[in-house]
């Protein structure tokens, strides 16, 4: 899969916010009031427990900036410090069960009723005219989006920035959870902070190995707690997007009812990424076209951290000074601009902004479409082989010709566990696992460019696959390969194949006769692949310590045993009558 998808993981940046505000015109402890301690009454009596930011000696009203958040208020004192010394008044809110608040703590749901009823308690309070905001990224991202759904009147912005989408990235991607589930519950689970049992990698590296190497049910993974939360046996009962995670998300008509201004913020790297974007393109889809023009969306080169602070450097990328948008700048443009009636942030100059990595650097669209100029096929071939890096098939302008390629997956194999839990989990360019894979997994190759080629938007895999179990896990990523060998990610997804046709609509396969399978969920990139690189496709099973196993066998993924499991032979055709090909999208031109 793809190595930041993987490093999100592992590292539990998909919903870790701990990072610091933007140093420049960093305030002064001068600058700033703070009160600690104000509680907060929900509905059914509960109080959330809040700390207060405010312009120091400032006695007049104006709009209000909240966060919630699961990881304890103090961990965003230096969000509220900036926000407090720059004019506004912001609340670091513990949610519910968590930190010093009241009740019990249930992941995501919770946040819909309660975020309407902070919402509408602030407007009421003296320091507040009325108008209130929400800030925050990942957990934080998603609780905006589940308060903006309940419309509490005096909500005027949002900004959520990698925000998960259930079923899309969080719990699990499309079907297929992660063991990464349980070592985030023990961060958030009771009132403390667990950070540093969190933050432990090997620790949790060396768990994930023993479990996946045991041949346990995934579902035995809540046992790496001594006191496990219910919450994951409730999630693991519901790996299709059924009615459960419904009341998790938005509904069409509840986003067709926003008509508030919104700035989606994602990243290239980010790990919700997926979900930040699920978000945007359902909202897009159904908001009346005045709601449409209120939503602006930024996608920048940056990690899931980095989606607040930008990094120029992170896991072996290295990027151009333009990179490094002054994130909480514009959002305080963006509040002046949405409730005081400022102007328009300047780095907004269309509806789309995406960075170009390694060309350094931002381009503007009119919509996330507009980013693409054409799709070009690459269609899939080999001269009988095509398992390893080194004998790879081909990626050319015509449909192939050869005979199918094909790989075995035993999932009770666990030979290369140890290998991949010592491998560098934050590195984005390691190569260790993709090379050591050989024979275990298809490799393509495209002919070196002759150009410099931007490619921004969305690739897609149409592919002839046969396998003769009724159930298994693909992982498909592309990468650019550099002339010097050097390997830079591109974009990945994971698929089930019981869900090729949509995760609502599961269906084992009952043939060995060849089925197109759409690979149509990948990542979002925008870079420009320079002159002499070639793309790689790697297409293989999911078959890591950090992903729940496929045992290639019908039922319950999650209550399956190695006594279940089936080994499977996957054949993917490329000939005339099946041709399989990989659509690169061309990013469009202009300046």
């Amino acid at each position: 899969m793809k190595k930041w998808l993987l490093a999100a993981l592992i590292t539990g940046i998909p919903f870790l916010g701990l990072e610091a505000a933007a140093a420049d015109s960093a305030p002064t402890g001068r600058d700033i009031d703070m009160r600690w301690g104000v509680k907060i009454p929900l509905r059914d009596g509960v109080r959330l427990n809040a700390t207060l930011y405010t312009p120091h000696g400032r006695a007049a009203t104006g709009p209000c900036i909240i966060t919630m958040t699961p990881y304890i208020s103090q961990s965003y004192h230096d969000r509220g410090t900036y926000f407090a010394g720059h004019g506004f008044t912001f609340l670091t809110i513990d949610v519910r069960g968590r930190g010093n608040s009241e009740g019990t703590f249930r992941p995501l749901i919770q946040e819909a009723h309660d975020g309407y009823d902070v919402v509408e308690w602030l407007a009421t309070q003296p320091y507040c005219g009325g108008k209130v905001a929400m800030w925050g990224g990942s957990y934080a991202g998603y609780d905006q989006w589940a308060t903006a759904k309940e419309r509490p009147p005096h909500l005027a912005t949002i900004v959520p920035v990698a925000s998960p989408y259930a079923t899309v990235d969080f719990p699990m991607n499309h079907g297929i959870f992660y063991p990464y589930l349980i070592q985030w519950l023990t961060f958030t689970s009771g009132h403390a902070s667990q950070e540093r049992l969190f933050g432990d990698s090997s620790y949790w590296a060396a768990r994930f190995q023993e479990l996946f190497e045991s041949g346990a049910p995934f579902s035995a993974v809540d046992g790496l707690l001594g006191s496990p939360p219910p919450i994951f046996r409730e999630w693991i009962s519901h790996p299709d997007a059924d009615a459960y995670w419904d009341t998790y998300n938005p509904t069409a008509e509840q986003y067709a009812s926003l008509t508030l201004p919104i700035l989606t913020i994602t990243g290239s790297h980010d790990g919700d990424q997926p979900g930040a974007l699920q978000h945007y393109r359902e909202y897009m889809k159904s908001a009346t076209p005045e709601g449409r023009a209120r939503h602006f969306l930024i996608i920048g080169p940056w990690d899931h951290a980095g989606t607040r602070t930008p990094r120029a450097e992170f896991g072996g990328l290295k990027f151009g000074p333009a990179s490094l948008v002054d994130l909480p700048g514009l959002h305080r443009e963006w509040y002046a601009w949405t409730m005081q009636g400022g102007p328009r942030p300047t780095f907004l100059k269309k509806p789309v902004a995406y960075y170009v990595m390694f060309a350094d650097r931002w381009r503007y669209a009119d919509t996330l479409e507009a980013v693409t100029g054409e799709m070009r096929p690459y269609y899939l071939d080999s001269r009988g082989s095509a398992g390893d890096v080194l004998a790879s098939g081909s990626l050319g302008a015509t449909p192939g010709r050869g005979a199918p390629d094909g790989y075995v997956f035993d999932p009770r194999d666990v030979s290369l566990a140890a290998l991949e839990a010592g491998v560098d989990a934050e590195s984005l360019v390691d190569q260790t696992m993709v090379y050591a894979r050989a024979g275990r997994h298809l490799v393509y190759h495209t002919a070196p460019f002759e150009h410099d080629t931007e490619v921004s938007g969305f690739f897609r895999l149409k592919a002839w696959i046969a396998i003769d179990q009724p159930d298994t896990d693909f992982s498909v990523q592309v990468d650019e390969v550099r002339a010097d060998g050097s390997s830079l990610p591109l974009a990945a997804q994971l698929m089930r194949a019981r869900y090729r046709h949509g995760q609502r609509q599961p269906a084992l396969v009952d043939t060995r006769a060849p089925l197109e399978y759409d690979f149509n969920q990948f990542t979002f990139v925008s870079q420009q692949v320079k002159k002499g690189s070639r793309l790689r496709l790697v297409i293989g099973p999911t078959h890591s310590i950090y992903l729940q196993k496929a045992y290639n066998a019908p039922g319950d993924v999650s209550t399956q045993t190695a006594k279940d499991a089936r080994t499977v032979n996957v054949r993917l055709l490329h000939d005339r009558e099946h041709p399989s090909a990989l659509y690169v999208p061309i990013g469009a031109p202009g300046e």
